[in-house]
């Protein structure tokens, strides 16, 4: 493995966790491998793709950045190919041609294509070395970034003869690793954890109480920052406003998000990776898989919707381990941003019954795709839809035929109670939402160390005191703090230790009178001390209590 890794992939020691990965998937071994953004986890499956006879599957919903991987694998000398949507046809039919004769290499595929059963078959006749889910935390309906094609994955696996399976992400709690494993139907699925702290990400939140103040802000702060980086915001709207404000202010800047056609994004990306353009104004749809290790900052605009998504997008900052700075343009008003995506996210009661209603057309008797059951219900995304059938199926309702098309079951009824039954699932998802929200704002408020607030999230402590990591703005904050008081506790007690400077009452010049001496006029005044000139012209230096005015 060690000639492996320096002869075709120029590496001389591994990171943290990947040697533990990649011997587990030598050995044929399940593996949910928790790595942070920037440590490699793609190289946990390519040396093992090298090494074991036999094809490697990676899922991934990144078709954007499946060509580039592809590619990089060529040069490398390692076979691999793509399969998306996204290809023109005949290099869709050149690459299951390849599927067909090739006995070794990577093939990167979205997990729609998985719903496919012909692509399915043609997969389950080649031997496979090892199947890989990356963003793996996609596949969980408690994950922060669930995505119902991923639900088809489990059942794939199955028909492909249950092959060695590693699964990839970067955040994962508790509960989050426990869905994945029952999600891809590998209950015991050994997990390799190696740590949510980057220690070379400087978090830092602004409070801010108007829109105005917060473009002054995010000026500011690119005015500040140094090399390239990436300003997410939560809503196309915000994403156009603020990228036609930077180019205002004369900044490089560059956009990315869902309406922008793919050629529009991916040349935009591509401006942005090739340091054409600074800044990168985007939303949540750019950056999963991004392979830009010198980006130098990431600022939110506004507020993603949970602690996991930060987590996700601020850690595209530093993945070369150098310094990089990771802020959030705290508004109170953004709060309702995500609670209107909240209460638009998961199907109701009432949309089960829309499903429902809609296959039971026609006597339920003809089968329909989801994309024709979304003609036939205008009013829910194909998000809802995808996640209704699935509970609609799970609840033994609904069945799908070997080309997905979806039709009634026989023997149970949806009536309004087992509808109800079905949805609560959700309904504990969106509490557990707006949990989350609420833990979002909580970080974006506190005083406490910004990274010991995300790694309890994570059920992880820093591995110093538990307490700071010295480097957040909350913890600068109070580390001058103390050094302004231990200052001013210093002064104070250089002041108590000093004797104390009493005035003298008399000034030159005042005539005064002393007991033994005589009278005489006041020379000179020394604290409390003055010299007396007598009329003899002898001077004497006495204590003002002493001395008596005339």
């Amino acid at each position: 493995m060690r000639r492996t890794l320096r002869t075709i992939f120029g590496i001389s020691q591994l990171r943290d966790g990947q040697q533990e990965v990649i011997a587990c998937m030598l050995a044929g071994q399940d593996t949910l491998a928790i790595m942070p953004t920037g440590s490699g986890k793609s190289l946990c499956y390519q040396v093992p793709a090298v090494h074991r006879r036999g094809l490697t599957v990676v899922v991934s919903p990144l078709i954007s950045l499946m060509k580039d991987q592809a590619d990089a694998l060529a040069e490398l000398g390692i076979a691999a190919v793509q399969l998306n949507s996204a290809q023109a046809e005949r290099e869709q039919e050149a690459a299951m041609q390849w599927l067909a004769d090739a006995s070794r290499g990577i093939v990167f595929v979205t997990p729609e294509r998985l719903a496919d059963p012909e692509f399915v078959a043609a997969l389950a006749g080649r031997p496979l070395a090892q199947f890989v889910v990356d963003e793996a935390h996609c596949v969980s309906q408690w994950g922060h970034d669930f995505r119902p094609a991923f639900l088809e994955i489990g059942a794939a696996l199955r028909q492909l003869g249950d092959p060695p399976l590693l699964a990839l992400t970067a955040t994962a709690g508790a509960e989050v690793v426990d869905d994945i494993r029952r999600q891809l139907g590998r209950p015991r699925m050994p997990v390799v954890n190696t740590g949510t702290y980057r220690p070379n990400l400087r978090m830092q939140v602004a409070q801010v109480v108007s829109d105005d103040e917060k473009t002054e802000r995010l000026l500011e702060a690119l005015a500040k920052s140094a090399g390239s980086g990436i300003v997410y915001t939560a809503t196309v709207k915000s994403c156009v406003a603020v990228h036609d404000r930077l180019l205002a202010a004369g900044h490089s800047a560059t956009i990315y998000h869902g309406r922008l056609s793919a050629a529009e994004r991916n040349a935009n990306q591509d401006r942005f990776m090739d340091g054409e353009a600074r800044v990168m104004v985007a939303t949540n749809a750019f950056g999963m898989g991004i392979d830009k290790p010198d980006i130098r900052f990431v600022l939110h605009y506004q507020m993603p919707g949970n602690l996991e998504a930060y987590y996700q997008e601020a850690g595209r900052a530093g993945r070369d381990g150098e310094l990089a700075d990771c802020g959030l343009l705290f508004y109170r008003k953004d709060r309702q941003v995500q609670q209107f995506f909240l209460a638009r996210r998961y199907p109701t009661a009432e949309d089960l019954d829309g499903v429902y209603r809609a296959l039971q057309a026609g006597s339920g008797e003809e089968a329909l795709s989801a994309a024709e059951l979304s003609t036939r219900i205008p009013g829910l995304s194909g998000n809802r839809i995808a996640v209704a059938l699935k509970l609609l199926r799970d609840g033994g309702l609904v069945r799908a035929d070997r080309r997905r098309r979806w039709k009634l079951a026989a023997g149970r009824a949806g009536d309004a109670k087992t509808l109800a039954a079905l949805a609560v699932t959700y309904e504990e998802k969106a509490e557990r939402d707006r949990a989350g929200l609420e833990r979002m704002v909580f970080y974006a408020q506190t005083g406490f160390c910004r990274w010991r607030v995300l790694l309890e999230h994570f059920d992880e402590v820093l591995s110093s005191d538990g307490e700071r990591c010295g480097h957040c703005d909350n913890c600068l904050r109070a580390a001058r703090e103390e050094a302004a008081g231990a200052v001013a506790a210093a002064a104070e007690a250089q002041a108590a230790a000093a004797p104390v400077q009493i005035e003298s009452p008399f000034k030159p010049g005042d005539e005064v009178r002393v007991p033994r001496y005589g009278s005489g006029a006041v020379d000179t005044v020394a604290g409390d001390e003055v010299t007396v000139v007598f009329p003899d012209r002898s001077r004497r230096t006495f204590v003002s209590a002493y001395v008596e005015a005339r």
